[in-house]
C-alpha cells in the first residue's frame, strides 16, 4: 500500500510539473516548421536595415555624411521597434474595438497598446502571435528608414527622430490596418503581398513631400560628387537581396508553397532588373557601373514585392524589365530633369516600383505557370480595385506627411545650418568621423 501511495505521489509531483512547465511552453497547435521560417524570416527582414540599408545609403553618400546616415539607421530601428510596441501594432492589426462606428475599416483602435492582450498563448494562424508582432515591427522600422535616402546631407537628426514616430503612427500603422489588417481597402481585394502600398508607396510619396519642404542640397545638381564607397552600395544591396526573402517569402506566413513562388519570383525579378539597368547604362554610357546595376537590383525587389504572392516565374522576368525601365527613367526625370533632390532616389525606385508592381497584378496574375490568376476578378476590375489602392494611399501618405512637417517644424528646423551642411553632419551631428579626416 505505501509503494502505492509513492507511486501516486511521485505521479501528481510529474503531473504537476508538466502543467507548470506546459505554461512557458510553445502552444502544442503551433506549426513548428512555420514558426522556424518565420523567425528566420524575421531576423532576414532586420538585416535588411541592419545592416543592409545602412551601407547601401551609407555608400552613396559623401565620406563626411557617412556616419550620419548609419546613425539614422539605427536610431530608427530602436525608436520604431519601441513605438511599434506601443501603438503600432494596435493600430495596425487591432479590431478597432471602442472606435467610433465603421472606424474600424480606418484604423485598428488603441485596445492593444503596449501589447496589452497579447498572452504566451496567443496565436496568428500557425504562428504564437508574439512571431508575427516581431516580423511585422521588422516591416516597421525598414520603412520609415527607407526615408532615410531622400534627405541625407543636410537633415537635422532630431527632425528625422520626431518625423519618424509620427509618420509611422499616422501614415504607416493606419495605411498597413487598410491593406492587411482587414481595413476597407483589405475589403475591396486590395492586393498588395508583401508591401507595394504598404511599404514602398507610403515611403516614396512622404520622400517627395520632405525633400519638397527640406529644399536641395548646395550645389544640386551640379556640383554634386558620386557615391564615396560604390563597395558599399553594393554590399549593401547584396544584403538587401537576401535579406529580401524574408520580406516576400516571408509574408507567405509559413513555410508553404507560397513561401516558395514567392522566394522564386523575388530572384527572378531582381536579378532580370539588375541586369536590364546594367544594359541600359552600357548602350547609353559606354560603361556599365556598380552602382547602377545595384540601383537596378533594388527596383527589382521593389517591383516584385506586391506581386510576389500573385505570378509566376515568367511575369517576374516582365516584372524585372519593366521595372529597371521605369525606374531608370523615373531617375533620369526626377534629378535631371525636374531638378528635385532627392538624394537617393527614393521615390524614382521605391515608390515608382511598388506603385508600377501594384498595378501589373490584373495584368500578370496568369502569366505563365505557377501563376494563380485572378479568380473570380475580370482583369478591368481588379485594375480599378488596385488604382484605387494607390490613389488612396499616395494621398494619404502625401497630405499627413504634410502636416506632420509642419508640426515638426514648430518644435525643431528641419535642417542643418550651411556651414553644418558644408562641414559634414557626421562632424556637425555627431562628433565622429568615418576615416579620421
Amino acid at each position: 500500500m505505501k509503494s502505492i501511495q509513492n507511486g501516486a505521489a511521485r505521479a501528481a509531483r510529474t503531473l504537476s510539473l508538466f502543467m507548470i512547465l506546459s505554461t512557458f511552453a510553445a502552444p502544442a497547435f503551433a506549426d513548428t516548421g512555420d514558426t522556424a521560417w518565420m523567425l528566420t524570416s524575421t531576423a532576414l527582414v532586420l538585416f535588411m536595415t541592419l545592416p543592409g540599408l545602412a551601407l547601401f545609403y551609407g555608400g552613396l553618400v559623401q565620406g563626411k555624411n557617412v556616419l550620419s546616415v548609419l546613425m539614422q539607421c539605427l536610431a530608427l530601428a530602436c525608436l520604431m521597434s519601441l513605438v511599434w510596441v506601443a501603438v503600432g501594432y494596435s493600430i495596425a492589426f487591432g479590431d478597432g474595438n471602442g472606435a467610433a462606428e465603421g472606424a474600424g475599416a480606418l484604423w485598428g483602435g488603441l485596445s492593444n497598446a503596449f501589447l496589452g492582450n497579447l498572452t504566451t498563448d496567443a496565436m496568428s494562424g500557425t504562428i504564437p502571435e508574439s512571431v508575427f508582432v516581431m516580423f511585422q515591427m521588422t516591416f516597421a522600422i525598414i520603412t520609415p528608414a527607407l526615408i532615410v535616402g531622400a534627405f541625407v546631407e543636410r537633415v537635422n537628426f532630431a527632425a528625422v527622430l520626431l518625423f519618424s514616430v509620427l509618420w509611422l503612427v499616422l501614415v504607416y500603422a493606419p495605411v498597413c490596418h487598410w491593406v492587411w489588417g482587414g481595413g476597407w481597402l483589405a475589403d475591396r481585394g486590395v492586393a498588395d503581398f508583401a508591401g507595394g502600398l504598404v511599404v514602398h508607396a507610403t515611403a516614396g510619396i512622404s520622400s517627395l513631400v520632405f525633400v519638397a519642404m527640406l529644399g536641395k542640397r548646395k550645389g544640386f545638381p551640379e556640383e554634386m560628387r558620386p557615391p564615396h564607397n560604390p563597395a558599399f552600395v553594393m554590399l549593401g544591396a547584396s544584403m538587401l537581396w537576401v535579406g529580401w526573402f524574408g520580406f516576400n517569402a516571408g509574408s507567405a506566413v509559413g513555410a508553404n508553397a507560397g513561401a516558395g513562388q514567392a522566394m522564386l519570383v523575388t530572384h527572378i525579378s531582381a536579378a532580370t532588373a539588375s541586369l536590364v539597368w546594367m544594359f541600359v547604362e552600357w548602350i547609353k554610357f559606354g560603361k556599365p557601373t556598380l552602382v547602377g546595376t545595384a540601383t537596378g537590383t533594388i527596383a527589382g525587389l521593389a517591383t516584385i514585392t506586391p506581386a510576389a504572392g500573385s505570378v509566376g516565374p515568367l511575369a517576374a522576368f516582365i516584372i524585372g524589365t519593366l521595372a529597371a525601365l521605369a525606374c531608370y527613367f523615373a531617375v533620369t526625370l526626377i534629378r535631371n530633369r525636374l531638378k528635385i533632390d532627392d538624394s537617393l532616389d527614393v521615390f524614382a525606385v521605391h515608390g515608382v516600383g511598388g506603385i508600377l508592381g501594384t498595378l501589373l497584378i490584373p495584368f500578370l496574375a496568369g502569366v505563365g505557370p505557377m501563376a494563380p490568376g485572378l479568380g473570380d476578378a475580370t482583369i478591368g476590375g481588379q485594375f480599378g480595385v488596385q488604382a484605387t489602392g494607390v490613389i488612396a494611399v499616395c494621398a494619404w501618405s502625401g497630405v499627413a506627411s504634410v502636416l506632420i512637417l509642419f508640426l515638426v517644424k514648430l518644435i525643431t528646423p528641419l535642417r542643418v545650418s550651411a556651414t553644418d551642411e558644408e562641414t559634414g553632419l557626421d562632424t556637425a551631428s555627431h562628433g565622429e568621423s568615418a576615416y579620421g579626416i
